[in-house]
């Protein structure tokens, strides 16, 4: 009987030591699937953040860049006219704001819109500059350099004359004040540290002001020397925390973005109950040695508190997690849908997942289930909007596993983020790419693709319009006032154009209406006649009535014209209606700087 007894035992403990080892590896392999989710997702996260971190440096060199396309400079040292110029782009400009300059390919400065606060010529911040522009780079990146207790980025662009470089245009900006840094506040974290860090490695923006300007920890400096596209750092501070950063390198300029939280933080929980488990099946096989009745008691008990601890940590879980069908109905949907869209718990079960998709993206996501669904243990990725309990509807990200073998799950396993906001971040970006920021019109580079869409269908009048007697308004009232003018000019041009019509503002004081199908002379004068009529009218400026005029050159352009060839051929017009009205060109130009 005890003999019995023992083998009773012995086969209990051999048991519960697979069952043990069994729950050991599918902890561990569950704990590997998660990290690995988790990786991806924080990679991609960082790749988006360092994408618009990107996309924010070649906005500040463009508009260097549109800058020179409309201001003819004369490149002479400490010239005059140069200096007024950026003068006036320093003081118009979002990015520019601290000061703008000419240097000579020596490096040493031409004209400046500031005459002190200037980054000395041999400063080393300006070497990954000269560099990227040396080595035939469209644009250049600074370092961070102070200046009278100011940090400073510059962002330069060749100007070039006859083909060849013949001077540098460089803008500087406080990074205390960019929209980066901006941008980088807005992911403010108690959890989290957001850098952006310049090519010696010194902080250019972060979440954490204060350490604006400071050196970011070396061990981040030699994994992105080791590796410059950026990945997952693990280190441990001075103080002796573990630490965790994910980086993005290759930004321009040879910046970086860098997230970083100590490695406690970004593990979660789910580490922190993993070895909860762990030590719990190792309590069990212990028990079980001594007594088998107390272990299954035990075992039991323990499960069911795990299951509770898992259940707790899905509904709070700030993600939407759902499990589909193979046509798509919704089999189960986590708790979280009634925060994150407002549906109480258990209504979208049932319902097809496809009738919460925008109907513009319906198809693109069941052709994506479709493929999804013949390839297994496939994992997808896309983006689209979805429809919350109120009729609203909010971007998605997507991740989309084929679990159809797993017969614990028999589904399509879907994890959705909402990133509404950064949606929102991406298109106003593309927005202000292509409209003017002081009227809200279109600028030049957008008025130039429809000009061309629309030359490659029909023909079109190009109606060039010069405000006469602005400037005089201009320089007595201020650059205010003269903003607010040219704000009402352009609200009194929009009522007159039609619904078709395309009107831009190309330049200081410099506006083009594209009327698409015109090809009688008639139609272009009685526009031209409602444009003076518009523009003669009275205004009021800081207070005061003003009255100015509005020179209008026209040229209807055929169908197939070269773009650019229509938009000089109603440029000169223009130019001809002002000299025939008594408004010749002023001396060194009548154009200034495009906002």
């Amino acid at each position: 009987m005890r003999l019995r007894n023992w083998i009773a035992v012995v086969v209990g403990v051999v048991l519960l030591a697979a069952a043990g080892t069994i729950g050991f590896l599918v902890n561990r392999s569950a704990l590997k699937a998660a990290d690995e989710v988790h990786l991806a997702d924080s990679r991609a996260l960082a790749v988006n953040n360092g994408t618009l971190v990107g996309r924010l440096q070649w906005l500040s060199a463009g508009e260097l860049g549109e800058f020179l396309t409309g201001n003819p400079l004369h490149l002479g040292r400490d010239n005059a006219a140069d200096r007024e110029r950026l003068r006036v782009f320093a003081a118009k400009s979002d990015t520019f704001g601290y000061g703008a300059l000419l240097l000579g390919l020596d490096g040493r400065v031409l004209t400046s819109s500031r005459p002190t606060g200037l980054p000395a010529a041999g400063h080393a911040g300006w070497k990954p500059l000269f560099t990227q522009l040396t080595g035939g780079a469209k644009a250049g990146f600074s370092s961070i350099m102070m200046v009278d207790g100011t940090y400073l980025e510059a962002v330069g662009v060749p100007v070039v004359v006859g083909g060849a470089p013949a001077a540098i245009l460089v803008g500087l900006n406080s990074v205390a004040t960019t929209q980066l840094q901006q941008y980088t506040v807005t992911l403010s974290s108690d959890v989290h540290q957001t850098a952006v860090v310049d090519s010696t490695g010194t902080i250019a923006a972060t979440n954490r002001t204060r350490q604006l300007g400071t050196p970011i920890d070396p061990a981040i400096r030699r994994a992105l020397a080791a590796e410059p596209a950026g990945g997952f750092v693990e280190y441990t501070t001075v103080a002796g925390t573990r630490m965790i950063a994910v980086t993005v390198g290759g930004l321009p300029g040879g910046w970086s973005y860098v997230r970083t939280q100590t490695k406690k933080s970004f593990d979660g929980a789910v580490h922190a109950k993993s070895q909860t488990l762990n030590l719990t099946l190792g309590a069990m096989m212990l028990i079980g040695a001594l007594a088998m009745s107390v272990l299954g008691y035990r075992s039991q008990v323990q499960r069911r508190r795990a299951d509770e601890r898992f259940q707790a940590l899905f509904q709070h879980a700030p993600d939407l997690v759902s499990v589909l069908g193979a046509d798509g109905t919704i089999d189960y949907s986590s708790p979280s849908a009634a925060a994150v869209l407002g549906y109480p718990e258990g209504v979208l079960v049932g319902t097809s997942v496809f009738d919460l998709v925008h109907p513009d993206d319906q198809q693109h996501m069941r052709d994506n289930f479709a493929r999804l669904l013949t390839h297994r243990d496939e994992l997808l990725r896309l983006q689209c909007r979805v429809r919350s309990a109120t009729g609203e509807y909010r971007w998605f990200e997507f991740t989309a596993s084929n679990q159809m073998a797993n017969t614990a799950l028999h589904g399509i396993v879907i994890n959705a983020r909402d990133i509404s906001e950064n949606r929102a971040y991406q298109e106003r970006l593309a927005h202000e790419a292509e409209h003017d920021s002081l009227t809200g019109l279109p600028n030049r580079r957008r008025m130039q693709d429809a000009l061309g869409s629309s030359l490659r269908e029909q023909p079109v009048a190009v109606l060039f319009v010069d405000l006469d007697g602005f400037k005089p308004i201009n320089d007595a009232h201020g650059h205010e006032a003269g903003d607010d003018l040219l704000r009402q000019v352009a609200s009194r041009l929009s009522a007159c154009v039609r619904e078709q019509d395309v009107l831009a503002r190309v330049g200081g004081d410099e506006f083009v209406i594209l009327m698409p199908g015109v090809i009688a002379p008639g139609d272009s004068e009685a526009m031209c006649l409602r444009i003076r009529d518009a523009v003669s009218a009275p205004f009021v400026v800081a207070g005061t009535p003003v009255r100015i005029g509005a020179s209008v050159g026209v040229h209807l352009a055929a169908g197939s014209t070269d773009p650019d060839e229509a938009l000089r051929a109603a440029d000169h017009a223009m130019y001809a209606v002002k000299h025939s009205r008594g408004h010749p060109q002023a001396p060194g130009g009548r154009h200034r700087a495009e906002d």
